[in-house]
């Protein structure tokens, strides 16, 4: 059984960080682009970062400097690690795990994270 369980969520000030994880079983992770999504209330879900199986990186333009995506293939584990975070960063982050060739995707429950003084 797949799954994909986020945790690091929670409430921060403007200019604080945040480190979301993603723990991943039911599938071979090492082998899977792995990528966050964010959504907003009232707006649609936006691709926020992605990391390759052989650890390539690429970002969203509005988090590009402030996030950084990582991937421990030995814990089966995908972080982002959020750093000078802003109102516009609230919003529910989900964890993505995707597989071109077979076009598997796979979606985590997402996690809240707030962002306000």
């Amino acid at each position: 059984q797949v799954q994909l369980v986020e945790s690091g969520g929670g409430l921060v000030q403007p200019g604080g960080s945040l480190r979301l994880s993603c723990a991943a079983s039911g599938f071979t992770f090492s082998i899977y682009a792995m990528k966050w999504y964010r959504q907003a209330p009232g707006k649609e879900r936006e691709w926020v970062a992605s990391i390759g199986p052989s650890g390539s990186t690429a970002y969203a333009d509005s988090v590009k400097g402030r996030f950084t995506i990582s991937r421990d293939n030995a814990k089966n584990t995908v972080y982002l690690q959020m750093n000078n975070l802003k109102p516009e960063d609230a919003a529910v982050y989900y964890c993505n795990a995707y597989r071109a060739t077979t076009k598997a995707n796979y979606w985590g429950q997402g996690t809240q994270v707030t962002v306000s003084s």
